[in-house]
């Protein structure tokens, strides 16, 4: 039987076109939502755009909860740094689908939330994006601005990413376990893997249960076409940045383990990437980290993100994680 999305053409889906010489153009981004640093304005969080390094144009949006304003002194709040998904190939910082979703994980737990703009692929192969993320938690140490001096609670800190960028914490979590003296005064206390992104060569039971399925933007070509863009030129998707289960940094994991962070980690049924993010989960058990899980029957890939109305439940999950880690010592 034919594959009914084999017709599916995941370059048009991405925004991309795929010249005759083999290179790849955008010819379209995704709705992008302005920050509101205005008082007047009627979110429940004040948002503001500041540059980290202008040499490779990488930035982050902060994210403020209004309410912290009303306390004096300011009390400070967790601090989530976070990673937007698009399989390292789409979406920014300041796409209407991420800030949407940040913004209500802000107003939700209380928190001050940095989310990171980094290089994406094909202009930028891994682990351009992972050396963005990991200058951003320097920057973030150093950073005199005003939100994060006042507000953020620096010792109190959890790292954070959709899909691609779940797939982005792992790895920010593995060079943050090696340099923890270099971070401070960030002193991580915790990782959150929201539909995290992987990949192999071998399909997994959910793959193939879900290839034919109608949300396409995780049919299988699609999910393909973006580790093809997104790795290190010549890679196939059982390279580590793709496949990080299929074996080493068990090393580091032990110094998670050290360290006492734990790990939360969710997921959907619907998700064709559930097998991997639940390999995932069994792996970090079987090294000793302490593992929260809460995947969900039904749904999909990014739910919450793809409709921020239905994030409350998670919401709570988070809060509930972060008022918990908070006493685990680094």
């Amino acid at each position: 039987m034919a594959d009914k999305i084999s017709v599916f053409d995941p370059y048009g889906y991405l925004g991309l076109l795929r010249n005759p010489d083999g290179s790849v153009s955008r010819v379209h981004e995704f709705p992008f939502t302005p920050a509101a640093t205005d008082l007047l304005h009627p979110s429940l969080v004040l948002t503001k755009d500041v540059p980290i390094n202008q040499s490779t144009n990488t930035w982050a949006r902060i994210y403020l909860p209004r309410q912290a304003l009303d306390n004096s002194p300011p009390a400070k709040l967790p601090l989530l740094v976070y990673y937007h998904g698009g399989g390292f190939v789409v979406c920014t910082a300041g796409s209407t689908i991420v800030h949407d979703f940040v913004a209500v994980v802000a107003a939700e737990t209380n928190s001050v939330i940095v989310s990171v703009e980094y290089r994406r692929a094909p202009e930028h192969r891994l682990p351009a994006a992972y050396d963005d993320c990991f200058e951003a938690l320097h920057w973030i140490k150093t950073s005199p601005d005003e939100w994060l001096t006042r507000f953020a609670d620096f010792s109190n800190c959890f790292l954070m990413g959709t899909s691609a960028g779940g797939n982005i914490t792992y790895f920010m979590g593995l060079r943050a376990a090696a340099a923890v003296a270099d971070l401070e005064p960030l002193r991580i206390r915790g990782l959150i893997f929201h539909h995290a992104f992987y990949g192999g060569t071998k399909r997994t039971a959910s793959e193939m249960r879900l290839s034919g399925d109608k949300i396409v933007p995780l049919s299988l070509n699609a999910t393909d076409l973006m580790w093809e863009l997104a790795l290190p030129a010549g890679a196939d998707r059982d390279h580590q940045y793709s496949n990080p289960m299929a074996g080493g940094d068990w090393e580091i994991i032990d110094e998670i383990r050290k360290l006492g962070w734990k790990v939360l980690t969710t997921g959907y049924e619907g998700d064709p990437l559930i097998d991997r993010q639940i390999e995932q989960a069994n792996v970090l058990e079987e090294k000793g980290v302490k593992v929260v899980r809460w995947f969900c029957e039904g749904g999909y890939h990014g739910l919450e993100a793809v409709e921020p109305s239905k994030a409350k439940p998670l919401c709570e999950v988070l809060k509930d994680f972060i008022s918990s880690s908070s006493s685990f010592a680094c």
